[in-house]
């Protein structure tokens, strides 16, 4: 369902003039934050604001627990200490506010929501993009969003890629997606367009380290783990339909590494099409990388009912299928 309207970082921001605005915000600490670093416990506070931003303010004084300002962001907090801190606007603290926008809600309770994302919209604002992004478009719904750090986003998509995402409404639950996603208990496939067509068998996992590409730091590559720095990575692939121009998989994630599907793909001589950053080029009119997260199941956080959910093709990747006679048939 689509719905619209309400129902209620770039870490080298330059510090404003001296004579920009400044906004006075009272704050408590909370039980769970007590030991933790107070740049840290400022980022759940203040959550539109960066952390590198905020480390900044406190060291210019703006700070203040008990009446006493603190200078030091390594400092330990306590649970129910109150404080202050002096906020000037920045291009990423004026990204955060809300804005009506069209969701594709696949699923809706008080507790959580399922979105099924569009190709082509950014998740969270950043340099280029500080507003028209789905953090704005959540606290547009929903005003409660104001007091979750990124508005309750737990995990993302690249602006290209299109399909589901799982958003919490409240802390708790997002707490909860949180550790159930580095637990690995949240299930996420995804279907791709591939350049060239597939040899060998209909199934393949691919373990390969991933982290920042040696030779360019915007990217991310395939590193040995001996000499470069990463983490393990694996995907599990499966063929869907074969052609002589390129293939269709189907890839289930097992970790969650930045770019992962597209650089285990191009790391086996599939890139996908019109992914120009790993190797691929345009084709069957696909102008965006050619991927769709189709499937999300995990266990509610306060239901513990299994939750299972599907989004469809979109519309360029089942033309573009039809350009090149693979079929898809989905079951």
């Amino acid at each position: 369902m689509i719905i619209s309207g309400a129902q209620g970082c770039d870490d080298t921001d330059p510090l404003p003039e001296a004579d920009a605005e400044v906004e006075l915000r009272q704050f408590d600490f909370s039980a769970a934050q007590h030991g933790m670093r107070l740049d840290r416990a400022l980022v759940d506070l203040v959550p539109e604001f960066s952390r590198s931003y905020l480390q900044q303010l406190i060291e210019l004084g703006s700070v203040s627990i008990k009446g006493q300002t603190v200078k030091k962001a390594s400092q330990k907090v306590k649970a129910f200490d109150g404080g202050s801190i002096e906020l000037r606007p920045t291009p990423q603290s004026q990204a955060f506010k809300a804005e009506v926008m069209a969701l594709d809600m696949v699923y809706v309770d008080e507790h959580l929501m399922v979105i099924n994302k569009p190709a082509g919209l950014v998740v969270h604002p950043a340099p280029g993009n500080w507003s028209g992004t789905l953090m704005n478009g959540l606290l547009g719904f929903d005003a409660q969003a104001f007091n979750l750090p990124r508005a309750g986003i737990v995990h993302r998509l690249d602006k290209d890629t299109s399909g589901l995402m799982v958003v919490a409404r409240t802390r708790a639950v997002m707490d909860a997606l949180v550790r159930a996603i580095a637990a690995r208990e949240v299930k996420r496939q995804y279907l791709a367009l591939a350049h060239g067509p597939w040899r060998g068998d209909v199934r393949r996992e691919v373990h390969a380290p991933i982290g920042r590409d040696p030779a360019n730091r915007l990217r991310m590559a395939v590193v040995e783990l001996a000499t470069h720095a990463g983490k393990t990575a694996r995907t599990d692939i499966e063929l869907l339909a074969n052609g002589s121009q390129g293939c269709f998989v189907k890839c289930t994630l097992h970790t969650g590494r930045t770019h992962q599907i597209r650089v285990h793909m191009a790391s086996i001589a599939h890139p996908l099409v019109a992914d120009a950053v790993y190797g691929g080029s345009a084709a069957v009119g696909m102008q965006r990388q050619s991927l769709h997260a189709f499937r999300l199941a995990f266990t509610h956080p306060v239901t513990a009912k299994a939750l299972v959910f599907g989004a469809d093709l979109p519309l360029d990747l089942s033309q573009a299928l039809v350009h090149w006679g693979l079929q898809y048939n989905p079951t």
